[in-house]
């Protein structure tokens, strides 16, 4: 049977082969994807890559990513976008400078693990909430942290710039006063390097802070 332009195809990589099956048996149950193998990190992953002809790859790093970093970095330098599963947020940093260009949690939900595999697909960067907060990526750039993290407060302030709520709106829908949204909106725009609010709307997008 031919293989459908919208199906994404899968290759899931993990160093436990429990791991492996584990995702393969929970991403059978989500359309349009497509498991075409599991294989181990210490495998010759190019030429798995070119056998199985993948649309995205899977990574679970395990507990220690240390050791597969450097294989990340080789397989992103070709183009192929890769979700990384992650312990934690210490591993944070050390994954994207590899090149990741998806970033969740290990213990994520099937539904979060199906979106983010048919985004990157689509050419989207793809961060849990929890995790987005210290990375900042901008276009064509090595994904670096912030300087300084939004707070909780002002991802949700955020969220609402990115919604076209005016402060007044936004103040409203906080129950908090005009003036407080509008330092808030200043740090924002100060963390996230933007001169306006349409700048730090589209950095904090690329940045994968309001993506999800």
């Amino acid at each position: 049977m031919p293989v459908s332009a919208h199906q994404v195809r899968v290759l899931i990589i993990a160093g436990d082969p429990l791991a492996r099956a584990g995702l393969a048996a929970l991403l059978a149950t989500q359309p349009p994807l497509i498991v075409v193998g599991q294989v181990a990190p210490a495998a010759d992953l190019t030429t798995q890559i070119a056998a199985y002809q993948p649309t995205v790859l899977l990574w679970d790093l395990g507990w220690n990513p240390t050791g597969a970093l450097e294989a990340l970095a080789e397989l992103t330098d070709g183009g192929l976008p890769v979700l990384t599963l992650v312990q934690d947020e210490t591993q944070t940093g050390a994954v994207w400078a590899a090149g990741a260009r998806g970033l969740l949690l290990r213990d994520a939900k099937v539904e979060a693990l199906a979106a983010a595999l048919c985004g990157l697909a689509q050419g989207l960067v793809v961060l849990e909430p929890l995790l987005a907060n210290g990375v900042m990526v901008s276009a064509g750039t090595t994904p670096h942290l912030l300087a300084e993290p939004l707070t909780p407060r002002e991802l949700e302030v955020l969220k609402r710039m990115a919604e076209g709520l005016s402060n007044k709106l936004i103040a409203r829908a906080l129950a908090i006063s005009e003036h407080t949204i509008k330092f808030h909106v200043n740090a924002i725009l100060g963390k996230l390097g933007a001169q306006s609010r349409t700048e730090a709307v589209v950095r904090a997008t690329r940045a994968g802070l309001i993506l999800l």
